[in-house]
C-alpha cells in the first residue's frame, strides 16, 4: 500500500515537473515572428510599385537593442524581471512593416536590390512592454518613403500606438506577451502600410492602374471614374485644383531627423522635400534635446527654395 502511494506521488511529482518545464524555459526572451503565409486579407496580385526596406534605426534610450520592458509581477516562462526580444527590436519592427506591405500588394525586394522603385526607412522612437497590474504597450515608429531614382521623399510620418490590457486572474505567460506585442506591432505596421499605399495611389496612379482620386476597394468594381478608368497619366487639374505648379521647399537640419512643420502642419523628418503652393510659409523644426527653430520663407511657383537650420541645445 505504501509502495503504491509512493509510486502515485512520484508520478504526480514527475507530471508537475514536466508541466512546469514546458512553461519555464530558463529565458526572459520572447519571440515575435511573422508568418510566411499571406494574411487573410492579402490580395492575390501585386502592384508595380516595388519597395525595399533599408532598415529601422533603434533610437530608444534603453541602451539595449533587445530589452523592451520590465515585469513587476510574476510571468510564467520568464526567468527574470526583464522582458527582452530574442533579436534586435529594429529587425522585429522592419519584419512587421514588410509583412503588412507585402499583404497590401507591394512587391517587397531585398535591402540592396537596385530594381526597387521606392525605399522605406525609419526609426524606432519607442517600443516598450511593461507588466504591472495591467500590461502596458507603447510604440512610436517614424518612417520615410523615398523614390530611389530621384531621391525625393514621397512620404514621411510617425505612427504612435499605446494600449493596455488586463491579463486576467490567471496572469501572464511568455506566449501571451509575445502575442499581444505582435498584435500591437501589427497595428503600427498596418497604419504605415495604409499611409504608403494611399500616397502612392494618389501620386502615382499609373503604378496601380488607377486614375487620380480613386483607390481600389475590395468588392467594388468601378464603372465610371475621372479621366476614364485605367488612364496612366495623372490628371493635374485634379491633383492641383489651383492649376498652378507648386514650388518645392527643401528643409535640412543639423542634426538631422528633426520634425518639420509647415504652417503648423507636420510633414515629416528632415532632410525633407515639400511641395507647397507659392506664398509666404512658416517653417518650424523640433528635435528632442534642442531648442525649437522657425523661419518665414517665400516659396515661388515652380522654383526650388532651400532652408537650413543649425539647431541649438
Amino acid at each position: 500500500m505504501r509502495r503504491s502511494l509512493y509510486c502515485i506521488l512520484s508520478g504526480l511529482l514527475m507530471f508537475g515537473t514536466v508541466a512546469c518545464s514546458s512553461l519555464m524555459d530558463g529565458s526572459n526572451e520572447i519571440s515575435v515572428r511573422e508568418s510566411r503565409n499571406p494574411g487573410p486579407d492579402a490580395g492575390k496580385s501585386k502592384y508595380a510599385a516595388s519597395i525595399r526596406i533599408a532598415g529601422y534605426a533603434d533610437e530608444r534610450k534603453a541602451g539595449d537593442a533587445r530589452k523592451i520592458g520590465v515585469a513587476k509581477v510574476r510571468v510564467m516562462g520568464l526567468s527574470g524581471s526583464e522582458i527582452r526580444l530574442d533579436r534586435d527590436a529594429s529587425a522585429v519592427v522592419a519584419d512587421s512593416i514588410r509583412k503588412q506591405l507585402d499583404d497590401a500588394g507591394f512587391p517587397m525586394l531585398g535591402r540592396e536590390d537596385q530594381s526597387a522603385m521606392f525605399e522605406l526607412s525609419g526609426a524606432i522612437k519607442e517600443l516598450s512592454y511593461d507588466v504591472k497590474e495591467r500590461d502596458f504597450v507603447s510604440i512610436s515608429v517614424d518612417s520615410t518613403l523615398k523614390e530611389i531614382a530621384t531621391g525625393k521623399v514621397v512620404w514621411s510620418g510617425e505612427v504612435v500606438q499605446k494600449s493596455d490590457r488586463f491579463a486576467g486572474v490567471s496572469g501572464n505567460n511568455k506566449e501571451d506577451i509575445a502575442n499581444y506585442l505582435h498584435k500591437e506591432l501589427g497595428v503600427v505596421a498596418g497604419k504605415t502600410a495604409e499611409a504608403v499605399s494611399s500616397v502612392l495611389m494618389a501620386t502615382r496612379p499609373d503604378l496601380f492602374n488607377l486614375t487620380p482620386g480613386t483607390k481600389a476597394i475590395p468588392g467594388v468594381e468601378v464603372f465610371v471614374a475621372p479621366n476614364g478608368q485605367g488612364s496612366a497619366a495623372p490628371d493635374t487639374a485634379m491633383l492641383n485644383p489651383m492649376h498652378e505648379a507648386p514650388g518645392t521647399l527643401v528643409v535640412r537640419t543639423e542634426p538631422a531627423r528633426a520634425k518639420v512643420y509647415l504652417d503648423g502642419v507636420y510633414f515629416g523628418l528632415s532632410p525633407l522635400n515639400i511641395e507647397s503652393a507659392a506664398g509666404i510659409r512658416v517653417v518650424e523644426v523640433k528635435l528632442k534635446g534642442y531648442k525649437r527653430a522657425s523661419e518665414k520663407v517665400a516659396v515661388r511657383t515652380g522654383a526650388l527654395t532651400e532652408l537650413e537650420f543649425q539647431l541649438e541645445k
